[in-house]
């Protein structure tokens, strides 16, 4: 098993890299969704072009974190938005050693992957390259630290260098770096570079100005993660960025959302309907949570038709809860399937990033008394209305001046916010751990007792424990029952556990 530096990947004067799995490199132009096969033979060291690996770390990160069970398993039921009506263990928390373990080596993979292509850009003077990704690069970093907490990170992907145990750093140390580094992705775009991103952008196309906003957005997201904990920090780079849009543009509009359209054809189905359409692996164990669906309908939510499916007992809207052991196959028609937008297209889509969460993000900095050029009410009702049209709904007038009206609390944002960012558990998770909003129950049938929130963070690969130790261990000492102990830096919540 793998370390974060202790990949199959070498540098040499050309890209070599090995998968190990079975996994070929891919490459397509986003405007036809379309993949391309590069290599012949994957499991083989192969040269290839800096766009292929590209392609590849987000084409790998998308199958590895968004899919079920990267996401839908446990991520998402953790942030409450899904809930297991079959094989229930994750949602319960009984983990599966060998997930956790294929979670780290692919965030390992990736992340040295877009090191790789990041230098090589660097020496060759393709800057276009070089901050796309590093883009990529940092949101995979930020999704890994919001996972595990503390990770190898300075001294990580350093296995060509001889380190091969590499020391950990905490995320105190590691989100400042992160948003360094989305802003200097932000500046090489600047630069505007000639270099094309090739077939292997699988998010924009090649279109850098895009990229830029989607680089600036992340920023956006790893300053208000920690505004509660280090606010002049996240005030700094979250005015900069909003006090100079013609420098630091913005995702502003659904047709600027970072998202990976998926072919639709074996193997590169859309992660969650893979796990329903995939023919040597259908399943159909997941529905909406009734936590979701009961929020939704105390507000007279219109998205509530978009992300749930009636029940087909009765034709009513009816989420299931997560974890409980007495669920029956007799009644699984009384639950809420998930919408067919987010689950039945194979050709669908995965979201690393939407203009509604940025505006939220822009919401609670106003809130908060940084200077956004716009007002928190404002800001959190163009979200509302971005999440909205996304899912084909045109008309937010009667939604925003009904239940959902602003009401200067900046928990209206925090929940807007939890219900827009549907389908990114990764993201639900964090933010629900930040916020506390809303307030959620450990699953029901837990074998974990005395908590009363869900789970803090994942647990750690045995293999951490078992080659590099020395290291590990002083932070593994910090977890208690796999799931909880210390806290993320970001969550200030009190009397949780």
């Amino acid at each position: 098993m793998l370390h974060f530096n202790s990949l199959t990947i070498m540098k040499t004067k050309n890209i070599k890299y090995s998968l190990g799995l079975g996994l070929a490199a891919l490459a397509f132009a986003a405007c036809t969704k379309n993949f391309e096969e590069i290599n012949t033979n994957p499991n083989s060291p192969t040269d290839a072009p800096m766009t292929n690996v590209l392609a590849f770390g987000i084409q790998d990160y998308a199958a590895g974190f968004f899919d079920v069970w990267g996401d839908m398993n446990e991520p998402s039921t953790y942030a409450g938005h899904l809930a297991k009506i079959q094989y229930i263990d994750e949602a319960q928390y009984v983990f599966r050693p060998n997930t956790v373990e294929n979670l780290w080596t692919q965030a390992s993979r990736e992340l040295k992957n877009l090191e790789i292509v990041v230098g090589r850009a660097a020496e060759e003077g393709a800057t276009n390259m070089q901050a796309a990704a590093l883009t990529v690069q940092s949101m995979i970093w930020q999704t890994t630290t919001d996972r595990w907490r503390d990770v190898p990170f300075f001294d990580a992907l350093k296995a060509d260098e001889g380190v091969i145990t590499p020391e950990y750093s905490t995320q105190e140390e590691i989100y400042p770096e992160l948003l360094n580094r989305l802003k200097t992705a932000a500046e090489l775009f600047n630069e505007e570079g000639i270099d094309d991103l090739g077939t292997g952008d699988l998010i924009y196309g090649g279109d850098t100005e895009n990229w830029k906003r989607f680089a600036n957005s992340l920023r956006l997201r790893v300053a208000i993660r920690i505004s509660d904990v280090n606010p002049e920090l996240a005030k700094q780079h979250i005015e900069e960025i909003l006090g100079d849009q013609g420098t630091y543009p913005i995702i502003e509009e659904n047709s600027q959302n970072a998202l990976l359209w998926w072919p639709g054809d074996l193997p590169y189905f859309e992660p969650w309907a893979s796990d329903q359409f995939d023919p040597s692996n259908a399943r159909d164990d997941h529905a909406v949570s009734n936590i979701l669906v009961n929020q939704l309908k105390s507000l007279d939510d219109p998205r509530l038709a978009v992300y749930a499916k009636k029940a087909t007992a009765d034709g009513e809207y009816r989420g299931a809860a997560i974890g409980p052991n007495d669920l029956v196959p007799a009644e699984l028609t009384m639950y809420s399937r998930i919408g067919a937008k987010f689950r039945d297209d194979r050709a669908g889509f995965t979201p690393f990033m939407r203009a509604s969460e940025v505006k939220f993000i822009i919401a609670e900095a106003a809130a908060k008394g940084f200077t956004t050029g716009t007002s928190a009410q404002v800001a959190y009702e163009e979200g509302v209305e971005l999440s909205l049209a996304e899912n084909g709904i045109t008309d937010a007038d009667a939604y925003l001046s009904g239940p959902a009206a602003w009401s200067g609390d900046i928990s209206d944002i925090y929940l807007q916010k939890w219900i827009a960012l549907f389908k990114n558990g990764n993201e639900a998770w964090a933010e629900t751990r930040r916020t506390d909003v809303p307030a959620l129950s450990p699953a029901t049938g837990t074998p974990y007792s005395g908590h009363n929130r869900p789970p803090f963070r994942y647990p750690y690969p045995n293999t951490e424990t078992n080659l590099n130790g020395q290291n590990s261990a002083a932070f593994v000492a910090e977890v208690e029952d796999s799931f909880w102990g210390k806290q993320m830096w970001w969550d200030i919540r009190t009397g949780v556990n």
